[in-house]
């Protein structure tokens, strides 16, 4: 078998008031070459950096980008200016990929429309998304473009637990349940392949996505069967600035008072909620785990958040009809003992024993040696997971 050509594929993730990029050499393995972000789109202050593999600085400036459009020519400009030439394809996280989307694919015009038919099922991702898309192929002229998605991890759940009970004329419009995450799942799923876990081919896993947004997937046999979000990325766990699940009579009531239209009802649930919302205070967990001693708000948010997390790890042992393995990944499930060992607390009756010194101390198992389910901190890497759809799509033409 021939080897794998080499070649440089640009991963690139965009959020509402950021963009991530990252560009790596694909062959055998990946490496990467550079990554970088700008953030804080919009405001006066807006920051630009690139770091090498080692985390060094390559660039670091302030950047004025007024709206995501100025933002996009600005990365894909310092690129092309810095890169070792035009990258031979770019990939994106797309988040929502509808009921048509469950694969990655190669971005024709066609595709492009039909994302931009989605744009009321994820009004807070899609937009920048395909903004990213169109300033890559003007400032990367020729590049081969692929749309990843972020629902497509999730296309093979049962019927039933994508279904909406609602009436039929509405499913009918694509309103179901998707799951998001997809590509970080996607990525600890090969990962554990890798190692030769067994579980991750034929057991009954839990992955735990708890970062900015969280979220959590019930694998059975390697195979997505249940998921936290449904509908959008606002459904499931609380999180830092969103509701989760919220009952459909708070939006009612809201709506019938008069205190919010549409628009006020989305930033509600999008970005004035979780735990910003319960706080008062802060949408960070670091912040709030720094206060919770002496704010007692700061406290509830904190506890509600493994409450949330707990109630639904036990929902989804009901769908696998048992556990094997837990897996905490994202931002705050790598990074953070306190809230890992308050999820699991609480859970010992399904077979769940943290090792307290193993938690501390970062390890990836950090289960007991005897704990009939063993529990693992992994990082995750979506970029990596972009890059290597973006190939396989490549190399299919």
């Amino acid at each position: 078998m021939m080897p794998s050509p080499v070649i440089t594929i640009l991963a690139v993730n965009t959020g509402s008031s950021s963009i991530k990029f990252s560009l790596y050499e694909s062959g055998k393995k990946e490496e990467l070459l550079f990554s970088g972000s700008l953030t804080r789109i919009g405001l006066k202050d807006g920051r630009f950096s690139v770091t090498d593999p080692q985390g060094r600085y390559i660039d670091c400036e302030r950047v004025d980008a007024p709206d995501h459009a100025a933002a996009c020519r600005h990365v894909f400009s310092w690129i092309k200016r810095h890169g070792p030439g035009i990258p031979d394809a770019v990939g994106h996280r797309v988040v929502h990929g509808g009921p048509l989307h469950t694969a990655p694919e190669k971005v024709t015009p066609e595709l492009l429309d039909s994302i931009a038919e989605l744009i009321p099922y994820a009004p807070e991702h899609l937009p920048q998304a395909l903004n990213a898309i169109r300033h890559a192929a003007a400032g990367l002229p020729g590049v081969f473009q692929v749309a990843c998605f972020d629902t497509a991890f999730h296309s093979a759940m049962p019927a039933i637990a994508k279904l909406c009970p609602i009436p039929e004329e509405f499913r009918r419009e694509g309103v179901q349940r998707y799951g998001f995450h997809g590509l970080s799942y996607q990525y600890i799923l090969n990962e554990l392949k890798a190692q030769g876990d067994p579980f991750a081919r034929k057991g009954r896993v839990i992955l735990a996505h708890l970062g900015h947004g969280a979220s959590m997937a019930a694998v059975l046999d390697g195979r997505s069967v249940e998921t936290t979000m449904g509908f959008s990325p606002a459904g499931g766990m609380v999180m830092s600035t969103r509701t989760g699940d919220l009952d459909p009579g708070v939006v009612l009531f809201l709506l019938q008072q008069g205190r919010l239209d549409a628009e006020g009802l989305r930033e509600l649930v999008n970005k004035k909620s979780g735990l910003l919302g319960v706080s008062g205070l802060s949408a960070d967990m670091r912040d709030l785990l720094d206060a919770e001693s002496d704010n007692e708000q700061a406290r509830m948010a904190v506890e509600l958040f493994c409450y949330s997390a707990r109630k639904h790890i036990g929902a989804l042992v009901a769908v696998l009809g048992g556990l094997d393995m837990i897996v905490f990944t994202g931002g705050i499930g790598l990074h953070s003992p306190e809230i890992r060992e308050r999820i699991c607390a609480g859970l010992e009756f399904l077979g769940v024993r943290l090792d307290q010194q193993k938690n501390l101390n970062h390890p990836e198992i950090i289960s007991t040696d005897d704990s009939p389910v063993i529990v693992r901190v992994m990082e995750t890497n979506e970029e990596v997971m972009i890059v290597r759809e973006t190939r396989s799509v490549l190399e299919v033409g």
